[in-house]
């Protein structure tokens, strides 16, 4: 089984204080368990990075790195699939969607991955299975 990680899913495991952190803390550990293959992107390594240097400084980086970073598959955006997202985002025509969102969403179509470790309901919007379960 294959799961792709998203930048929503990292930061809120990685911040303690995040209303999705409990969710997100059980839900790595059963991916863990699982023997599963965890892929993300260079495009989601940069904005979680980024995200959580501005956040929470550079030790969190470094904890990410550290940590989390071991144990997923990174799969490296090439020009082609760059455009690709873009031509999507653009088509999509919706401010609150990302280029990294729409890049995510054509790794795993190419991919065939299905299920995604995320909290942004943008993936679910899109027919992808969501790790954790929204309980709403």
């Amino acid at each position: 089984m294959s799961i792709y990680i998203d930048t929503s899913a990292l930061l809120a495991l990685l911040n303690a204080n995040d209303l999705h952190h409990p969710a997100a803390r059980k839900a790595w550990g059963e991916c863990l368990s699982t023997g599963a293959t965890l892929f993300t992107s260079n495009y989601i390594l940069l904005e979680t990075s980024a995200l959580l240097q501005h956040r929470f400084g550079i030790e969190a980086v470094r904890l990410f790195t550290g940590d989390l970073l071991p144990v997923i598959e990174i799969l490296w955006v090439d020009a082609l699939l760059h455009a690709r997202g873009l031509g999507a985002l653009l088509a999509a025509n919706r401010r609150d969607l990302s280029l990294v969102d729409c890049t995510s969403f054509e790794i795993m179509r190419q991919k065939g991955i299905q299920r995604v470790f995320t909290v942004d309901p943008h993936f679910r919007e899109q027919g992808f299975e969501v790790i954790p379960e929204d309980k709403a």
